[in-house]
């Protein structure tokens, strides 16, 4: 809409008198030609809260192709009725994500996946900054008791918190608290309404006003947009509710197993073409509460220094030793294996391991990178390892026909030896899986705590991935799952090459829907996400512990529900804001040319 000055009426001639809300030129001359309610509506809808910051911006020409897009002067969040979920699948349809095998697998990795350094000088600025956090919430801690308990009586014991990580959380965490944990009262679709809340004490603690915002959702992990209040996955589930209840209140081994839990065991087998899987009423806990039945004392885990903490409690769990190697470092992998499988273990002097297991992640969650599977896969044989795989973020956001980062490669599942997921994120429900051969899968259903102990999967939920994976697999007689990976796939180059246009450093694969933005400063990621949500976009902060301290990072996440208009609107106020913060760091050459949706 670039920067104008004025009052909302006359900027709003100025720029209907260019182009209508299509895109095209109207006929006449304007906003002159429109009746009286017409024109009142079109200029309700330009008083809107997004638009107040853009009207107040200086008026500068844009480049034709810096140049905004048609489509997004037409779309608010406000303005749009709740939908099912689904995007306008255009009759274009983009390649699906896969690798294209015209390069080596090392060659086309540095190709696709960019982790551009930041400048000396920001890097000087973001340590600055959070130092003065520190001597800020240091002489805060002097003056002002904090409104926390303390522990007493406790001479003799070792503290039950880390100093440092309960100074950072009351005085640095704190100031930005509200960006966190954000609550919502609506199905987490392409859009979502945000319930408000203010802090009268800087972020001690939170009460709600009352009222409510529609913002546009760049923060949930609804990658093929079945997360929706209407359509065929909710009735189906609704049903099966309203058929079998809410819950069977019980663990597998006990009353808790039926014909439904069954029947999406082999479909799920079925879907990632290996000999058997298993399902628990739990995500990302499948980690924590399968590895330790995994491995044992004397098993080596070779694990990449990004993996998610559900890993990291897992193996602590487990006792096996570990060892990481650098982020998606193939040469690094290498030399801890070799290391690995020389020396033995050495607590029992050089004995050899019982087990050897590779442990990655097919998408990272923080960074955007793609593992380089076939890479591992290579060196996996090589040492003769297990691999585990975790495909929480890549399952169904991944491949030709949404089967991970298995299917994104063209190799055979079979190779991997542990496949795990969940269906939290691309099938819009609850619960994970674990994946492989008919042995690995009957040893978890006698020894996993996870099969034993936890509840089972409630009736809807099961029912929702059900219905969402036959969808994928076109088993609904539709091709309604293929158009959604297409579509996925779509916006994230789309999303992602318009960013590298704008000069904002991005973190990760080209064909990776996880996009995270880098503000490096800890104070800029309340900003962006704060302003934001005033222009009705709900993003993600992300920052330690979560990510390095000096690498604070907006988190994007594309769906399928996702249009081509609600990415413009969103590029449009990244674009401004990053204008306005400084966050154009990049130092890479700018493709001049449009990019092509």
């Amino acid at each position: 809409m670039g920067n104008f000055d004025g009052d909302s009426e006359t900027v709003f001639e100025q720029s209907y008198a260019t182009t209508n809300g299509n895109g095209k030129l109207p006929s006449g001359n304007g906003v002159a030609d429109l009746s009286g309610p017409e024109k009142q509506e079109l200029l309700r809808k330009f008083s809107a809260p997004a638009y107040t910051e853009i009207r107040t911006r200086r008026c500068q020409p844009k480049p034709a192709n810096d140049a905004q897009s048609p489509s997004s002067i037409n779309y608010h969040p406000e303005k749009k009725s709740i939908s099912n979920g689904h995007a306008s699948i255009l009759d274009q349809e983009s390649k699906p994500n896969q690798a294209e095998g015209k390069l080596s697998p090392e060659l086309e990795h540095f190709q696709k996946t960019s982790f551009e350094e930041v400048p000396l000088h920001t890097a000087c600025l973001t340590y600055l900054g959070f130092y003065l956090l520190m001597i800020l919430g240091y002489i805060n801690q002097l003056l002002f008791v904090p409104k926390v308990a303390t522990e007493k009586g406790r001479d003799g014991y070792v503290a039950l918190y880390d100093a440092f990580e309960s100074f950072y959380s009351r005085y640095v965490y704190r100031r930005i608290k509200d960006c966190w944990n954000r609550p919502i009262c609506s199905v987490p679709g392409d859009e979502l309404t945000l319930k408000d809340r203010v802090t009268d004490d800087y972020g001690w603690s939170f009460k709600f006003t009352g009222t409510e915002t529609r913002c546009l959702n760049l923060g949930s992990y609804n990658y093929l947009g079945f997360a929706a209040a209407t359509g065929q996955c909710a009735d189906d589930s609704e049903e099966s509710a309203r058929n079998s209840g809410l819950a069977y209140c019980s663990s597998r081994c006990e009353l808790g197993d039926n014909e439904q839990l069954q029947e999406l065991e082999a479909l799920t087998a079925r879907y990632f073409g290996v000999e058997d899987a298993i399902v628990f009423g739990m995500g990302f806990a499948t980690n924590a509460l399968n590895l330790p039945s995994l491995l044992g004392p004397n098993s080596l885990v070779i694990s990449d220094e990004k993996n998610h903490a559900s890993i990291i409690l897992g193996l602590r769990l487990s006792g096996a030793t570990t060892k990481v190697f650098k982020h998606n470092n193939m040469r690094d992998l290498e030399r801890v294996l070799r290391q690995g499988v020389c020396y033995g273990n050495p607590k029992k002097g050089g004995q050899p391991w019982d087990k050897v297991m590779i442990l990655v992640e097919g998408i990272f969650s923080m960074e955007g990178s793609i593992v380089r599977l076939p890479e591992v896969i290579a060196l996996k044989k090589k040492y003769k390892a297990y691999l585990y795989l975790d495909e929480a973020h890549s399952v169904g956001a991944m491949g030709s026909r949404g089967r991970g980062v298995t299917d994104y490669f063209n190799v055979d599942p079979k190779e991997v030896d542990i496949l795990m997921g969940t269906f939290t994120k691309s099938f819009g429900s609850a619960g994970g899986y674990l994946a492989g051969s008919k042995k690995l899968i009957d040893f978890l259903r006698t020894n996993s705590h996870a099969h034993c102990y936890a509840a089972s999967i409630s009736p809807p939920i099961a029912q929702q991935i059900l219905t969402s994976m036959k969808t994928i697999m076109g088993e609904d007689g539709t091709d309604i799952g293929r158009k959604k990976i297409h579509q996925l796939a779509r916006n994230t180059r789309y999303f992602r090459r318009r960013l590298a246009q704008l000069g904002v450093i991005t973190y990760g694969h080209e064909d990776s829907p996880v996009v995270p933005m880098l503000v490096y400063l800890f104070s800029k990621i309340g900003a962006v996400v704060r302003t934001l949500t005033t222009r009705h976009i709900a993003a993600v902060g992300a920052g330690f512990p979560a990510t390095p301290i000096m690498e604070g990072r907006i988190r994007f996440c594309l769906s399928a529900a996702h249009t081509k208009e609600q990415l413009d609107f969103a590029l449009e106020a990244i674009d401004e804001i990053a204008d306005d913060l400084g966050l154009k760091y990049s130092r890479k050459p700018r493709d001049p040319n449009p990019v092509i949706y």
